[in-house]
């Protein structure tokens, strides 16, 4: 990532984002415009729920990464604290993490936020950023740009029941507490436990704490957390008569209004590789719909808005060209897994419809892609007609006979030319697998186990 500018228009990210269309809700935009003509410390904040962010993550904390290229400085808070009560959703409790779940969890995407920001230089005690407790680095500072990972349960858990209830809940209104969206919906539901009612409590505590402690004046995160971040800005004037600001970001949902980031297996896309393979990440951007393409290349990418405009011209004339969905693959899948892992990708969707060698993949991308594709399992004596079965290109045995007797069925590429075909050793890739094609644009594979 290329380091900011420090001659730069640091108010003008404003403009940038309302173009963008990143902007959903904001305290006074005019106030924060002033605000951010001078170098200013802001925050998003991620709950380690789960092992792994996901693509509904990025736009908050590709935010982050945009105001640090526009001269701010940005603190991303991994929810060490908040992560162990759960933020309350629309539809029933959270199941509660353990404290060894929450830990594991937290030390996966401390390493995944690192990725988006540059962070600054280590210092003091700790060793690296990544690691150090908030007692560590508690030093009031704004200067730079250098970014800061933070934990929650650093200051959360050194607070007593009594000071919980007398410096944080006797600022906060039950009646404003019930009027949030989320909680009139599960009290209207199935109602809400006290654990997850009192989250915006803590939340609104960690605003007052960074600005506390580092002068954090900008709280961004997703349009749904709006009634979390206006707590804390609240309880910022509240407790020290200290004016801060709020930005929130759109929920992203594709043009049919369908939650964004389903992957083709009905799971997450997660930014861990080991989750989601780089190869069904790149293949997931690649299939965006038409409708879509141009918002996700504003929202997850860094291109400028001349080559933006250039794609939607692409879009809108030769769309069948598929250019704007190869470049935000491309984008996306570099500025998660790296340029190495798009050329794997796109090197998988040529060698398994035979315009590259099958020998170039590596094994984790050509399992992702036989897995995206569909994986049989079959024995080591299965012939071509079982194998074509097993793989979900034939229904039957007798089509697969018509098939392959018609000269329309492949093996890694080379036409099958006998029914009792039964692959060998050498015939197998990485030892195991087996790419084979029907006609020319439908694939999948089969899985040899070993005798």
């Amino acid at each position: 990532m290329s380091k900011a500018d420090s001659s730069a228009d640091h108010s003008g990210i404003i403009e940038d984002l309302q173009w963008r269309g990143l902007i959903a809700q904001s305290t006074d935009i005019g106030a924060l415009r002033k605000q951010l003509e001078t170098p200013t410390a802001l925050y998003a904040g991620f709950d380690p729920t789960g092992e792994s962010l996901h693509a509904g993550h990025l736009v908050p904390l590709l935010m982050l990464r945009r105001f640090q290229l526009a001269g701010h400085r940005p603190f991303a808070l991994a929810g060490g604290a908040t992560g162990m009560i759960g933020d309350p959703r629309d539809v029933g409790e959270r199941s509660m993490l353990s404290d060894e779940q929450v830990q594991r969890n937290l030390e996966r995407i401390r390493g995944q936020l690192a990725t988006f920001i540059d962070l600054e230089p280590a210092t003091g005690e700790g060793g690296s950023n990544g690691d150090r407790t908030d007692a560590a680095i508690g030093v009031r500072e704004t200067t730079g740009t250098g970014a800061r990972l933070v934990n929650n349960a650093d200051w959360t858990g050194k607070m007593s029941v009594i000071d919980f209830l007398r410096d944080l809940g006797k600022n906060f209104s039950l009646n404003t507490m019930l009027s949030r969206d989320t909680v009139k919906r599960r009290l209207a539901g199935d109602g809400i436990s006290y654990t997850e009612f009192s989250y915006m409590l803590l939340q609104a505590n960690d605003y007052v704490h960074l600005r506390r402690n580092y002068d954090v004046r900008l709280q961004i995160g997703g349009s749904d957390q709006w009634g979390n971040i206006i707590s804390g800005v609240d309880l910022n004037r509240r407790l020290d008569g200290e004016s801060v600001h709020a930005l929130t970001v759109p929920l992203v949902t594709d043009s049919e209004g369908n939650k964004f980031g389903k992957s083709t297996g009905g799971g997450r896309l997660w930014l861990d590789p080991e989750l989601t393979s780089p190869y069904t990440w790149y293949q997931y951007f690649f299939n965006t719909a038409d409708a879509d393409v141009l918002r996700y290349l504003k929202w997850f990418t860094f291109l400028s808005r001349e080559d933006i405009e250039r794609l939607a011209e692409e879009v809108e004339h030769r769309p069948f060209k598929r250019e704007a969905q190869r470049t935000l693959a491309r984008e996306m899948t570099t500025l998660v897994h790296g340029k190495s892992a798009v050329e794997q990708a796109e090197l998988a969707a040529q060698a398994l419809f035979g315009k590259a060698e099958l020998t170039a993949l590596d094994r984790n991308t050509l399992k992702a892609a036989l897995g995206e594709a569909g994986l049989g399992v079959v024995e080591a004596n299965a012939t071509a007609v079982d194998l074509l079965v097993a793989a979900g290109l034939e229904p039957s045995k007798g089509a697969a006979r018509r098939t392959i007797g018609e000269g329309g069925a492949y093996a890694n590429n080379e036409r099958i030319g006998e029914i009792d075909w039964v692959p060998g050793p050498d015939d197998l890739l990485f030892g195991e697998f087996l790419v084979l094609r029907k006609g020319k644009k439908r694939f999948a594979g089969v899985q040899v186990r070993a005798d």
